[in-house]
């Protein structure tokens, strides 16, 4: 772009004036000159006083209007850059696509297994729901909008957090504290404005899940947590949609097609019974890492458009699980899987009413909370638990108490409170039958000691304050809240991760 420079020789006849072009810089650089009066500028009343001649005061002026009229024209054309919609946009060639969608699919549309100019038309009128905009949904949204899906729904109530943002790259520094699927939708738009977006922000549950989920061809299942899964899976058997559903945690994940066409096995026929709800572990508890997760996404993406062109058909599809892992080298493999199970009780060869039906999910009659179960803790007699307040008096104090940290190992690096000792909750402590067998050579410990334990959030060191209590360790206490906790009420330079 340009940029007026306004250059003047000194005492010479010669008074210049003149453009010059600064490569990186936007047209916003341009000063609107026109406005000016610039005989009673000080620049002119200057050069009169040193004897600037009325031949060369013309001169002068007469250029500063030429580069005035220079200026607004190219004023007028970054504007014209920045809103320009080309002739491409607006010209339909087929009744279908435009100039500026052959260009943007152009590249997808001739590799053969691709399906040509049919296979766009089919994504063109296709709609997908996304359930969930993290770190599985974030690059399945950047595709499936790339690759120009015509209307693409985004359920997700969470909002953007910073520690979303090393692997949920659909969103930025500036959407945090927005809802996900806002700054989805923000981002897909910029790509690609033939794309619909539709955004839900609301968290699916048994009351809404049918309203959203009926107006969509194909369901992604980007969610993290079981009970949502058999949710989504159940509405999708019911309504009858294929589901491509995806899972990933640490460095590792997997994905499938669910249902496919009412002949695929659905989730239930893979785990018919839930997971112990102690074996289940977050993101944030047991951490992911961008990449892995990303290959996943992206896998899903392309599964859905494998879905989406006839890739699959009824006589072709056979059920598959693809398993991925980014270490020691990355590698993905693909198990072959049972076909629906005939006693399934969300789409097997059941009478319907034992089936699964709209109405048992809708009137709560199927608890997906019930059936997955939470977490259960054995309460802890309040003696043996304190707040991060109190153990912080303790150390004032300088009361003699060991600090037991339960976190991972790879937690304890990250940061922790002086003095504590690392014994990991699994799979160590758990398994202990002694104390002696995990803390250093030269500690010894007594089981009068007052110990203190500590974890993340405080789950953890109940397990292992109730571990301690049945070996006699009766000055065992847990640190309620955790980590997390002391950050907050005790030493603010204990990062949150």
């Amino acid at each position: 772009m340009y940029t007026c420079a306004y250059r003047t020789l000194s005492h010479s006849s010669s008074c210049d004036l003149h453009l010059k072009k600064k490569e990186g810089q936007e047209d916003q650089n341009c000063t609107n000159f026109s406005s000016i009066d610039w005989r009673n500028t000080a620049f002119f009343k200057n050069k009169r006083k040193r004897g600037m001649t009325q031949s060369c005061e013309s001169e002068l002026l007469k250029k500063i209007e030429e580069l005035e009229k220079e200026n607004a024209r190219l004023r007028s054309v970054g504007a014209d850059h920045s809103t320009h919609t080309s002739d491409d946009d607006k010209i339909k060639v087929d009744g279908v696509f435009t100039l500026d969608e052959y260009k943007r699919y152009g590249r997808q549309m001739i590799v053969p297994q691709f399906g040509a100019l049919e296979s766009q038309k089919k994504l063109r009128s296709a709609k997908v729901l996304v359930v969930g905009a993290g770190g599985l949904g974030s690059p399945a949204l950047q595709y499936l909008c790339g690759a120009g899906v015509g209307t693409i729904g985004i359920v997700d109530g969470d909002t953007v957090d910073t520690s979303n943002l090393h692997r949920q790259v659909i969103h930025s520094t500036a959407s945090v504290g927005h809802y996900k699927c806002d700054s989805a939708k923000s981002w897909m738009e910029k790509l690609n404005p033939h794309v619909h977006v539709v955004t839900y922000p609301e968290r699916m549950n048994s009351q809404n899940a049918f309203e959203i989920v009926q107006g969509y061809d194909l369901v992604l299942d980007c969610t993290d947590h079981p009970a949502i899964r058999y949710l989504i899976n159940d509405v999708c058997v019911v309504l009858g949609k294929t589901i491509v559903s995806g899972s990933g945690l640490k460095a590792e994940g997997q994905l499938t097609v669910l249902n496919f066409e009412n002949i695929g096995p659905c989730y239930r026929c893979f785990y018919p019974h839930a997971p112990n709800p102690n074996t289940v572990t977050s993101c944030s508890d047991g951490g992911v890492i961008g990449p892995a997760i990303g290959m996943v996404g992206v896998g899903m993406a392309m599964e859905a458009l494998k879905v989406l062109t006839g890739a699959y058909t009824k006589e072709t599809f056979s059920p598959f699980l693809i398993s991925y892992s980014a270490f020691p080298h990355q590698h993905m493999r693909v198990f072959k899987m049972r076909n629906k199970q005939p006693a399934c009780i969300a789409c097997g060869h059941l009478p319907q009413e034992k089936k699964i039906q709209q109405r048992d999910i809708e009137n709560g009659t199927v608890d997906y909370v019930a059936f997955c179960g939470k977490i259960s803790l054995d309460p802890l007699d309040p003696v043996h638990r304190v707040s991060a307040k109190q153990y912080a008096e303790a150390r004032k104090a300088n009361r003699k108490h060991v600090l037991i940290d339960v976190r991972p190992k790879e937690q304890f690096e990250i940061t922790r409170i002086s003095g504590s000792i690392n014994i990991e909750w699994d799979p160590i402590f758990r398994k202990l039958d002694s104390l002696e067998e995990a803390v250093p050579d030269e500690m010894e410990i007594k089981k009068s000691d007052d110990l203190y334990l500590i974890c993340r959030y405080g789950n953890d060191s109940q397990l292992a304050t109730s571990k301690l209590l049945g070996m006699g360790y009766l000055g065992a206490k847990d640190v309620i809240g955790g980590l997390d906790k002391w950050s907050d009420d005790v030493d603010q330079t204990i990062p949150k991760y």
